[in-house]
Formats: structure tokens, sequence, C-alpha cells
């Protein structure tokens, strides 16, 4: 082994036994290069290393590793390594180096996808945000890298277990910078991106909109290519749940506001053909802009939009029309053929979007009326849910409240423009 790696196992070994750790994670900082540079003898240096005792030694030993790998190495030699220290570092040890952390994560979930297998890393990726955060409503960026993994795998129900709790807090993981602790925008866009698109996955457009929304309402002095995706997400699930875009909250930052509607030109022509309701003037929108949509990885969306249309306007007939034909309701709504009309109608019926009965024998419609729905224990059991939900919020509210009140620079700054409204001595001055 070479002596600079001698000295850092005993520097390892020394600040561990007395328990110095911000010490040592200063010192792993500084040897990082060291560390890539000597990768061949990386795996005798874990060898000399307790995962319990030596967790930040360890961290950085693997972190090199991902940096310096080579072709040479077993294909889940990385994989087996990273698992093992997961499973068993010391917690508290790591938080000393939550970015160190975070960064074998973020090369694991790159070495994983590279190897076309997201789903192995799933279930490693949620033991890891148990270990770092510190609550469950914590962000820390971890959190990215496991939807991006159960996308890719189609594996929903792990990353759901996190998306369904709202965030109240984040876990500062730059604790080195010395303007204090940050936590990577970047992750952060990405966790309420890739989450908007699982929630699209399983059919929850509500909280798909909800988090496309803080993607591009997240404080920023550019518009960010997350940013300017989730915005063309936020559009079309804008259409598919209102008919129409929903305007950007004014708390978003200008120059989101400002210059994010040039970058989406198509999607606005797609709406503003949309709210017209002209299906003639919608398809030739998508197939003016079809490369566009497809090159976005939108095309799903843009044609549920279309499919959206057709029901609509089968919507609005049920106000003017009692009785219909289907070739006329398929004339009326720009649809190909009476049998699509009524594929269209008897989805509608399903879902409850209209009320109406078809008459298979003369090829009739009848629209009915929609039954009173506001009665019965669901509703009730509806509201009290409701009414937990604002409970809670306004507790959490409430306590963020306090902690803000609390917060040292908030006291400081607030102090100090109690003083500047103060008058001035010469005021009163006769």
């Amino acid at each position: 082994m070479a002596s600079a790696l001698e000295q850092f196992v005993n520097t390892v070994r020394t600040s561990s036994s007395h328990g110095n750790f911000r010490e040592l994670c200063e010192y792993l900082n500084k040897t990082s290069d060291v560390l890539v540079k000597n990768a061949q003898h990386l795996d005798n240096v874990l060898e000399t290393l307790d995962i319990q005792q030596h967790s930040l030694g360890i961290l950085a030993v693997l972190c090199a590793k991902f940096s310096g790998q080579s072709q040479s190495n077993a294909p889940d030699n990385h994989f087996t390594m990273t698992q093992d220290f997961v499973l068993n570092c010391n917690g508290e040890q790591i938080r000393f180096a939550p970015d160190t952390f975070a960064e074998l994560c973020h090369s694991l979930t790159t070495y994983l996808i590279e190897q076309r297998q997201p789903l192995k890393g799933v279930v490693l990726l949620q033991k890891a945000i148990s270990k770092l955060r510190l609550f469950d409503t914590q962000l820390t960026s971890i959190h990215a890298d496991l939807c991006q993994l159960c996308l890719l795998a189609k594996c929903f129900k792990p990353a759901l277990e996190l998306l369904d709790n709202d965030i109240t807090g984040i876990c500062h993981e730059v604790t080195h910078n010395p303007n204090g602790s940050q936590f990577d925008s970047k992750y952060f866009l990405l966790y309420y991106y890739y989450g908007g698109m699982i929630y699209l996955a399983v059919r929850n457009l509500d909280r798909a909109l909800y988090f496309f929304e803080v993607a591009i309402t997240t404080p920023s002095h550019a518009v960010s290519h997350i940013m300017l995706e989730g915005f063309k997400k936020y559009i079309l699930v804008s259409l598919l749940l209102h008919g129409k875009i929903q305007v950007i909250p004014k708390y978003a930052s200008q120059v989101v506001t400002r210059f994010i509607k040039p970058l989406s030109q198509p999607y606005y022509e797609l709406a503003n053909a949309f709210t017209s309701n002209n299906t003639a003037e919608l398809n030739t929108v998508l197939n003016k802009h079809n490369e566009v949509f497809t090159r976005d990885h939108n095309i799903g969306l843009v044609k549920q939009v279309s499919s959206v249309l057709y029901k609509k306007n089968i919507q609005r007939l049920t106000k003017t029309f009692l009785t219909l034909s289907l070739s006329d309701v398929a004339s009326r709504v720009g649809l190909a053929s009476p049998a699509e009309a009524e594929c269209h109608i008897l989805q509608m019926i399903e879902k409850q979007q209209i009320f109406a009965t078809i008459n298979q024998k003369d090829g009739m419609v009848v629209f009915r009326d929609e039954p009173d729905k506001y009665g019965g224990p669901d509703v009730l059991k509806g509201l009290e849910d409701q009414l937990a939900m604002c409970m809670e919020l306004d507790k959490q509210i409430l306590m963020m409240d306090e902690e803000i009140q609390v917060n040292p620079q908030y006291v400081k700054k607030s102090s100090g423009l109690q003083e500047e409204d103060q008058p001035s001595k010469s005021t009163y001055a006769m």
C-alpha cells in the first residue's frame, strides 16, 4: 500500500477513535485526489477499516472508487460495496458529511442507470434516505435519485410513500460552505419534476399539477431546463384538469414569468386551440408541432388533451340536447365515425363525466340530469378527512411560524428594520 494511503488509514482510525469527526471531514475533503490517484489500492484500504467505527473514511473511499472507476472492475463491484456500506454504516457519523453521502448515492444512481438496472437501487436509496434525514418530512437530494429510479423501473409505490408526505424541512447538505449550510437547488427541482411525472403515471392529476407548480415557482435568477420542462407539463395538466392554463402564481420569480412563455410557444398554441373547442384547429396544431411534442416526450399527454377536447365537446352537447343520434354526435364534435362517438360516450358514462343511455337498436343517445351526490356517509367522511387535513396544516404553519420568529437571522433582520423605522433624534429638535 502506498505511504499516502497508510497515512490516510492512520488518520481515519485516530480521528474516529477520538470522536473528532468534524476535523476528519475537513481532512477527507482534502484527500479525495490522493484516493483517486491510488484507485488500484482502495480495495486494500477498505479491508483495513471497520464500517461502524470508520464510516466516514469508507465513505470517502467509495466516492473515490466511483470517481476513478475503470473497466477492470467487476460489473457489480460498486453496487455490492455501496449496498453493504449503506445498510451497515454509522448514521451519526455520515450526518457529519451529508454532502459526501449524497454524492455517493448520486454516483450509485448514475451507475445503475448506465447498467440499466434501476430497480436494484430503489430499496437501497430508501435506506439511505432514512439514515440521512432527521424526520419523515425532511427533503434530501437523494429523494430525487429515488424518484428517478422509480420512474425508470416503473415501480412507483416506494416513491409515492415519500411524495405523499408534504415537505416541511430541507436537509442542508453543503455544510462546509462559507456562506452557511446550503441545499443544491437542482435536486429540489428534480424532486418536484420527477414527483409530478410519477403522479401523472398513477393518474393523480391534482397532485401532479401541484408538483409542477412548485418547480416553476421556486425562486430563481434564470429559467432552468428543469423548470422549462416542468412548465410544459404544467400547461398540459392544466388543460386536462381545468380546460385552460392555470395562471402562474404571483410569487413566482419575474424572470420566469417573463421568459418561460416565449420558450413554450407550441404549448400555448395548443392551449389556444383547446380553449376554442375547435377540434380541426387542435389537429392542425398537433400536426404542426408533432416533432416538438415528441422530442419533449410529451406526445402521450398531448394525445390525452386531444381526447379530452372531444369529451369536453360532448359534455357541451348535454346542456343543449336531450336526445341525439351517434352520427350527429360524431359530426358535431369532429369524430370520424358514430363508433368513435359511442366509444367516447361509454368511457364518459363509466367515469360519471356524463349521465346518458345509448339505444343500440336505433343508435340514439339520451342525456339525463346528474343525480344528487351530496348525501350519504361517503360525503360526510370526505368532509371529515378534509377538515382533519386542514387542522394538521394549520398546526404545521403555526410551528413553522414559531421557528421563524426565534431564528437569529430573522430576529437580527427584523430588529434592524425596526431601528430604521424609528425617527431620528433630530426630528424632535425644537
